[in-house]
């Protein structure tokens, strides 16, 4: 059965810890929703944290960390920060070159959640968005639900409500390194996506509007394949944003439906980790801009290539694409995501 404890992390900050008999214990603090450490057993039974993170509540709070952190109101890029619906035209805070990142520099990665259930192997976080939060339209009231499984699966379950028309694209940026934090590069780490398409870019990291597939490409994760297999190769794309940082497109049977969109294994150590989402899309990142700037919890600089996220989501800058799955959120509706980490 799992436990669950807490204790305090800096100023008006929690940290809540579930464990379960099977050796794997998760850690997520009330700022941001971070997933702090994930201490996951390897095949010979050595647990290690799979997630890279900090000791000090200040290191989380710097800008355009998203290290664990709860993203939204809109992960990932919105083209030039702006957006229209219903006819009328919305500007969005802008902290990425042109565009917005991740729900702006005060998204949902830098709020104080409330922990409105705790305990039994589960963590509820709830955040009141105000109407006009960073540029968004609508109060949007939403609930995040960390699970953890005796299976050895940490299940994330979003819930969100507006009270006037908005966008809503919400997932976890927890960076992976399966061989343990602070244990160097991940390209030796075999990645399989359940995705045969993928949507190129622009150079400001914005969706060109195409959906073409990943067959004779470095974006080819079909069968399992070592993330540095590939990534000198010289692609225009590789180049743009030096190295992944695409969003995939998931082979899905219908929309909605919890399915398998990677799987990722780490050959030294044994560890596996499945993700199964409901999201249509997941961005793959290999960690490219990790500078060597920043020391971690495990006392080393987190280098580039040193983590690898997999970010469920709606696409990038579907508010402005409308042949992209949408992210229109209205009142009387309910958003509902739900992702699982499944390791072995």
């Amino acid at each position: 059965m799992a436990r669950h404890e807490k204790r305090p992390f800096g100023e008006g900050v929690d940290l809540h810890t579930l464990a379960n008999d099977g050796g794997m214990t998760v850690e997520i603090l009330t700022y941001g929703g971070v997933v702090k450490a994930l201490h996951v057993p390897d095949s010979a039974g050595r647990v290690a944290n799979v997630v890279l993170g900090f000791d000090r509540l200040e290191d989380y709070a710097e800008p355009g960390r998203y290290f664990g952190a709860i993203i939204g109101r809109y992960a990932n890029r919105i083209a030039k920060g702006r957006f229209t619906l219903d006819g009328e035209d919305f500007t969005l805070a802008v902290n990425n070159g042109p565009n917005a990142l991740h729900g702006g520099p005060d998204g949902f990665n830098t709020r104080i959640w409330r922990a409105d259930r705790a305990g039994d192997g589960v963590l509820a976080l709830s955040y009141r968005s105000a109407h006009g939060e960073e540029g968004y339209p609508g109060t949007l009231d939403v609930t995040v639900t960390y699970t953890l499984g005796d299976d050895n699966t940490l299940r994330i379950d979003y819930h969100a409500v507006t009270d006037r028309p908005t966008v809503v694209n919400l997932t976890n940026h927890s960076f992976f390194n399966l061989a343990g934090d602070g244990s160097g590069t991940v390209e030796g780490h075999e990645v399989y996506l359940n995705a045969s398409h993928y949507t190129p870019v622009d150079q400001t990291s914005i969706p060109t509007g195409a959906v073409e597939p990943v067959a004779g490409t470095p974006f080819d994760f079909t069968r399992p394949t070592m993330i540095g297999a590939r990534l000198r190769d010289g692609h225009p794309q590789l180049a743009i944003t030096r190295g992944y940082d695409h969003n995939y497109v998931l082979d899905k049977p219908s929309p909605g439906e919890l399915t398998l969109a990677a799987r990722v294994r780490d050959p030294v150590s044994g560890r596996v980790m499945e993700v199964l989402t409901t999201e249509p899309g997941v961005q793959f990142y290999s960690g490219n801009y990790l500078d060597g700037t920043l020391t971690g919890a495990a006392g080393k600089l987190y280098r580039q290539g040193d983590a690898l996220c997999l970010e469920t989501q709606h696409f990038p800058d579907s508010p402005n694409r409308p042949h992209f799955p949408s992210t229109r959120l209205d009142p009387g509706e309910a958003f509902r995501s739900t992702t699982i980490h499944r390791f072995a």
